[in-house]
């Protein structure tokens, strides 16, 4: 994986990691959006045909990951606990794998 691919994964894993820390300082997570890691990967596997596309640590040891689908475009981002159990907490479609380069230092763009 390139240096640009990594960039792009980790920002796409901090906005997730947002999104969920948000989300459950708002309210608690919806039990019908969590399961057992090994069930949700497995039914994004079999039902969406999604596989790991990426995968970052966040806050208090949160394992934060992107599945998704070449064939359809359809994406997941999971968050899964300490204790095994994993969240839905994006889903989308049009799922592309991009890679942009970085912007020359200096540039704030």
């Amino acid at each position: 994986m390139t240096r640009t691919m990594k960039f792009i994964h980790l920002a796409a894993l901090t906005a997730a990691a947002a999104i969920f820390i948000g989300a459950t300082q708002a309210s608690a997570q919806s039990a019908r959006n969590c399961g057992p890691r090994a069930a949700v990967v497995e039914r994004l596997a079999s039902g969406y045909g999604e596989t790991r596309q990426s995968i970052g640590i966040g806050s208090n040891n949160q394992m934060i990951e992107v599945f998704a689908s070449a064939e359809t475009g359809s994406w997941t981002i999971i968050v899964t606990m300490a204790t095994g159990v994993s969240c839905l907490v994006a889903s989308g479609q049009s799922f592309e794998t991009v890679a942009e380069a970085l912007p020359p230092k200096g540039n704030d763009a």
